[in-house]
């Protein structure tokens, strides 16, 4: 295959006047680094790491660059695999710590490169090689295309990254309705490094979003929920929940969810969501649990408190429409994010054990303060009598009843993310009882009990 290279001239910043030491660098990099130099091959820190060491952050991920095929990597590494379809990668493991190394990559021009686009202009594979310059205009952001130098530890610029990351700036390379169309989740992208980093999305990188955020819809539910994680569960949940509002993202990600805020008259169902978001953003700096259960739990119970609701107005037992409209949420979302069962059955339960929490019965109340998910669900309650005043006395009564009875309080991984939607009350609607369970019953002719 042949390609002609893009020629720029890159601006070169020197060791002297950028904040970059190896001494913030993986030792693993450097390996990775070092080892594909003494073999012959160009090799560079970029991306990330690079941008954030710049912005004064330390990376948690350390990529490389080079000229290299990935055959070649794996020539050079013994501790090396190669992964995707898409985009071929190699991967040198060291330990828990991978170096994802990718080869410069080219446009295909001509058409005649291993590169795949469906009638949308999305991407399905793009592995088309070339130059340093090419790579440079090939990535998505300026930010990203920075590449450190291990020769004489400069900075080299292709493409205006180093003043964009100078004046906080996310801007895309070339046209951003072409970006969007190639990758549509490159707009979620964009929203969650913007609120990383503090950065402003360029307004033309930020004007297409809100007539293409329907491409979203086309994505990998399995993709949208490892990209909803990396929103969410990062540290900066809420700045990148109101980056999603601010540029009409939200419905495309959580589409009932921004329904039902919208239709909240009172607000106080966008309150609570925000107010957890900022829970969870405090315990993940502070290196605490987190989960996506309680994460979904909050982030979907606007929608639950709608549907349920509804369900509740359509004349439904309580209880038949608490596991309904628990159902039906989750059904639905799952159509735009693949939320494993894992998770969502947690969810539920959290959900579902809210109307428990009015029972004053001695064998209700051990039964629920014995229950595996008591921790998360209790976390919950709390903080949704921070807008619910009439909870006051429910969340009085529980937390005094874990003190009288600690060994009975289990403490689930589940519980404490921070997070506290508003509950049913805000609709004016009561929750009414939990949904009982059937007992087994003995068979008749007096034999013992069916075995399980």
């Amino acid at each position: 295959m042949t390609y002609s290279p893009t020629v720029l001239s890159p601006l070169v910043i020197p060791r002297e006047a950028h904040p970059i030491s190896r001494r913030n660098i993986s030792s693993a990099a450097l390996k990775v680094l070092y080892g594909l130099r003494d073999a012959g091959y160009q090799s560079y820190l970029v991306g990330g790491a690079v941008r954030d060491l710049l912005a004064g952050r330390q990376p948690k991920d350390f990529d490389v660059a080079t000229d290299a095929t990935p055959e070649q990597v794996r020539e050079v590494f013994r501790n090396c695999r190669i992964i995707g379809r898409r985009f071929r990668l190699a991967h040198v493991v060291f330990g828990r710590e991978i170096i994802e190394v990718a080869t410069f990559r080219a446009n295909d021009d001509d058409g005649s490169g291993d590169r795949e686009t469906v009638g949308d202009g999305r991407l399905t594979r793009d592995n088309v090689y070339g130059s340093i310059e090419d790579d440079a205009v090939r990535r998505d952001f300026t930010a990203n295309a920075l590449y450190y130098a291990i020769e004489d530890f400069s900075v080299r610029d292709y493409v205006g990254g180093y003043s964009d990351v100078q004046a906080r700036t996310l801007r895309l390379i070339g046209d951003p309705a072409t970006r969007y169309r190639e990758d549509p989740v490159r707009m979620l992208r964009a929203v969650r490094l913007a609120a990383k980093l503090g950065f402003d999305i360029d307004t033309s990188a930020a004007q297409p979003m809100t007539e293409l955020s329907v491409l979203l819809a086309g994505a990998a539910p399995a993709r949208l929920f490892d990209e909803s994680l990396k929103l969410f569960l990062s540290g900066h949940g809420e700045a990148s929940f109101l980056g999603l509002e601010r540029h009409d993202l939200l419905g495309a990600l959580l589409p009932e969810t921004a329904e039902a805020l919208r239709t909240n008259r009172s607000g106080l169902l966008r309150s609570m969501v925000l107010d957890g978001l900022r829970n969870t953003d405090s315990r993940i700096e502070e290196e605490k649990p987190v989960t996506p259960a309680f994460l979904y739990a909050v982030l979907l119970w606007p929608a639950y408190c709608r549907e349920l609701a509804r369900l509740q107005a359509q004349g439904l037992e309580p209880s038949v429409a608490q596991q309904r409209a628990a159902d039906r949420v989750t059904l639905h979302q799952a159509k735009r994010i693949a939320l494993p069962r894992r998770f969502s059955l947690p969810m539920q339960e959290i959900w579902l054990m809210q109307s428990r929490f009015t029972l004053r019965q001695k064998k209700r109340v051990f039964r629920l303060l014995s229950h595996p998910r008591f921790r998360a669900a209790f976390d919950f309650l709390e903080l949704r009598a921070k807008v619910a005043p009439e909870l006051a006395a429910d969340l009085l009564f529980w937390r005094e009843a874990q003190t009288q009875a600690p060994g009975l309080a289990t403490d689930s991984s589940e519980s404490g993310d921070g997070f506290g939607p508003e509950g049913v009350e805000d609709l004016g609607v009561d929750a009414g009882p939990a949904p009982r369970r059937r007992r087994r019953r003995r068979p008749r002719g007096g034999g013992a009990p069916a075995q399980s």
